[in-house]
């Protein structure tokens, strides 16, 4: 949970090191595709798989798939923020 907590608990980073105490959105794309793998969740696979093939070619990630990663583990209306759009409303 303390995994999830510090990739998660702050917005990726654009790179694959990302700053000091800032997960990379490599890091935060694994999470999600383990996640988005044992759900079944198809959209949500594709864009962890381009984010993570993006950062591994030097490349910066859409910010979309970035978006879509960021806020998969939120649950609906968390902090009273309006509910994040499903993968395939955003693919």
């Amino acid at each position: 949970m303390d995994t999830f907590r510090a990739v998660l608990g702050k917005p990726p980073a654009a790179d694959t090191g990302g700053p000091a105490g800032r997960p990379s959105s490599m890091d935060a794309a694994w999470l999600a595709l383990e996640a988005a793998n044992d759900l079944g969740d198809a959209a949500a696979l594709a864009a962890c798989r381009r984010v993570i093939d993006t950062s591994l070619n030097g490349k910066s990630a859409a910010q979309s798939d970035l978006n879509l990663i960021r806020y998969y583990f939120q649950p609906t209306g968390a902090l009273g923020r309006h509910p994040a759009p499903s993968a395939s409303a955003i693919l």
